[in-house]
């Protein structure tokens, strides 16, 4: 493949974050990895559904408070209750299990403590990859970077998401293909982040239609869960895409489905973005494995992997109303990436809204 843009001058970061995988494994290299912290009080954090199996994880680790307020976007009130309770505890380390409200949640708690965060995630979110954190106020969801909410440890065991519904596995499974796709053309985009992201749609696009046939299948479960790595590390180090700034504004705003929302609005993002892009869409066909390599054949691959895994369509399926449209694309306009690779209005943007509330054929949306 040719040089990335044409030029290889470039400036990459690598976070410094130890990654332990191996299905069936959780429980021990939890251990193992608390015991490499030197940690003996723990706080625990895990959605109510979740905490049975976050204890089963945990059973060799010196837990010493189990909490389990965890809420969609993370709140300010909840991060403040997550912040009180750790301070109360002398906690020295925590440990999140679950998907990424869980792990926000954690970092919540890193970011004014600077905790060390032992994540084991059980979805395909990839909040566990970078320093990216969000709170929500009111209707307003704010993001931004940190280094200390960068979980120090990531435990990866795909046999703690074979209980992920398929639908939620297909969901998260495309929220971390976005992350793939966003990494191509945000800010600071470059070839070692789009190496990542073409081997992070390629494992997706393996992995979850076999997830979707037979959802005990380990195989297509490790791919996705390495792809949601891949991309997560990606976009960790190309930050945040016209993709990402849309959803943030649509889940903080009108509290819509992380997941969904993003396995909704993707590809119209890449209608509207692909045209101009085209070393990305390039990268995105050759991973998809179709045999045209323009922005038109990276729109059919996703959308060709959308229908097979019968996947979120509209915003309308989540509650998004088509009044809600005008100011939503007043509310994303001020945060579009100026690096974005072509201009977008405030018309562009209402109409890729328009098109992925009523789940239109985003080949036609623009």
């Amino acid at each position: 493949m040719d040089s990335y843009n044409g030029d290889m001058r470039f400036v990459h970061d690598t976070l410094p974050q130890r990654v332990a995988f191996g299905s069936g494994e959780a429980a021990a290299s939890l251990r193992a990895e608390i015991r490499n912290l030197g940690a003996t009080r723990v706080m625990l954090i895990a959605a109510k559904a979740e905490m049975h199996l976050a204890d089963t994880i945990a059973r060799d680790v010196p837990v010493a408070l189990r909490h389990d307020d965890v809420v969609m976007h993370v709140p300010v009130e909840v991060a403040e209750r997550a912040r009180e309770a750790a301070a109360a505890h002398d906690i020295d380390a925590l440990v999140s299990v679950g998907g990424g409200s869980t792990t926000g949640l954690a970092k919540a708690v890193a970011m004014t403590s600077g905790l060390p965060i032992v994540a084991v995630p059980t979805t395909y979110a990839g909040s566990e990859a970078t320093p990216v954190w969000g709170l929500t106020e009111g209707a307003k969801k704010t993001t931004g970077v940190d280094p200390r909410v960068l979980p120090r440890v990531i435990v990866y065991d795909a046999a703690l998401t074979l209980s992920l519904p398929v639908d939620m596995s297909v969901a998260s499974g495309l929220n971390a293909l976005a992350h793939c796709v966003d990494s191509l053309w945000a800010p600071s985009a470059d070839p070692v982040n789009a190496a990542f992201a073409a081997e992070g749609i390629r494992s997706l696009a393996s992995g979850l239609p076999r997830i979707v046939a037979d959802p005990m299948d380990l195989d297509g479960r490790e791919h996705a869960l390495y792809a949601a790595y891949l991309s997560a590390a990606a976009f960790a180090s190309a930050g945040s895409g016209l993709h990402h700034k849309i959803c943030h504004v649509l889940g903080g705003k009108y509290n819509l489905p992380h997941a969904q929302t993003h396995a909704t609005v993707l590809p119209y993002v890449l209608a509207l973005n692909g045209p101009a892009a085209p070393d990305a869409t390039r990268r995105i066909a050759a991973a998809f494995g179709g045999a045209g390599v323009d922005a038109a054949s990276a729109l059919d691959g996703l959308v060709a992997l959308k229908r097979e895994l019968n996947a979120p369509r509209a915003l309308a399926d989540y509650g998004f109303t088509e009044d809600s449209i005008p100011e939503a694309a007043a509310a994303i306009l001020p945060s579009v990436p100026p690096s974005n690779p072509r201009p977008v209005t405030a018309e562009d943007l209402q109409a890729l809204l328009r098109a992925a509330w009523s789940g239109e054929d985003p080949a036609n949306a623009f």
